[in-house]
């Protein structure tokens, strides 16, 4: 399923897996990852991050995670719960990204919210757009997923969004939890996407 969305190589290693479950195995990839890596990372308390990478001020990032080369993430953001930032990625000042993975090019503007998600290659998110993980409004917080007309559970009370390759999310956007955007999407600013109502 993956794969029909995310259709580049990345050094993530992607299966044709439902992208919720990737998500929930992320700390574990991530730490079998992390003995993987060369000396061209700088590997401290379950963190790795690659000597061509740029960190602002006051960034904080929670193991595990890897920042790949040539990422950037700006000051004050917040970066937790399982974390893998492709070659390239780049994270504006004072986002909270919690356990996600943004491929190769892939951009989040600042004063964003990306949760439990899924980000393809060469995504650009502009600022203040929130990829929502949870429903906090719904007795049942379950998490469902519509693709080719068929309404899924995640089995998964945290799910943001699965985006493909190429996709804008304008900004001020909300992508409601379980949202899953094909390739060269466009999601204008302050749209609210919401593709399982209740």
């Amino acid at each position: 399923m993956i794969k029909d969305y995310i259709k580049a190589p990345s050094a993530f290693p992607l299966t044709d897996e439902m992208p919720w479950t990737v998500i929930g195995n992320l700390c574990e990839t991530i730490s079998q990852l992390l003995e993987s890596l060369n000396d061209d990372y700088v590997i401290k308390d379950g963190v790795a991050i690659h000597r061509t990478a740029v960190l602002g001020h006051n960034v904080t990032i929670k193991a595990p995670a890897i920042i790949s080369e040539n990422c950037f993430v700006g000051s004050n953001s917040y970066l937790r719960g399982g974390i893998f930032l492709a070659p390239g990625a780049r994270v504006g000042i004072s986002c909270e990204i919690k356990t996600s993975v943004l491929l190769e090019g892939s951009a989040v503007a600042h004063f964003n919210f990306v949760g439990d998600s899924l980000i393809g290659h060469d995504v650009n998110i502009e600022a203040g757009a929130i990829l929502a993980n949870h429903y906090n409004e719904r007795e049942d917080d379950m998490v469902f997923v519509r693709i080719a007309g068929q309404r899924l559970s995640t089995g998964m009370h945290k799910f943001g969004s699965l985006v493909g390759d190429h996709c804008r999310i304008g900004a001020n956007a909300v992508l409601s939890p379980g949202t899953i955007l094909k390739p060269h999407t466009i999601v204008k600013r302050l749209e609210l996407i919401e593709q399982d109502p209740m």
